[in-house]
């Protein structure tokens, strides 16, 4: 990652973190990963608009639910998928989420993320995964 995506997802979890404590709203950090070309106007089209979207690389897509929780974010994450699976006609896209948790870091959430999305991309038939792949 350049250092201004990297900076930019440093201020936007921050400013999540921020608005839980200010306004007790919880958010999901997630990370999608998409095999083929994809740019980020198309995938802004199956993206809430309360959402942020940043893109990593050609692959991957940093995403936070902005007011959502892990539940809903789950949901959330199945409407992407089906969407996307329908638009490109193949079952490439994976996303990953973690629990949100004001007291990590922000390169401790990416990697978090990164590391639970290695694991969903082991298993074809996994497309979305929280952290609890890590304990299997």
């Amino acid at each position: 990652m350049s250092d201004p995506i990297t900076n930019r997802i440093n201020v936007l979890i921050k400013k999540t973190y921020y608005h839980y404590e200010r306004f007790q709203v919880n958010s999901t950090f997630a990370i999608l990963y998409h095999a083929n070309s994809l740019s980020l106007v198309e995938l802004s089209n199956y993206v809430r608009i309360s959402d942020h979207l940043i893109q990593l690389d050609e692959n991957h897509y940093f995403i936070i639910f902005a007011f959502t929780t892990q539940d809903n974010a789950y949901k959330a994450s199945q409407n992407i998928i089906h969407n996307l699976d329908n638009h490109f006609n193949a079952a490439t896209t994976c996303i990953a989420l973690d629990t949100f948790n004001p007291t990590k870091s922000p390169l401790s959430v990416i990697n978090r993320l990164m590391q639970i999305l290695a694991e969903t991309r082991k298993n074809p038939f996994i497309r979305i995964e929280t952290e609890d792949i890590l304990d299997r």
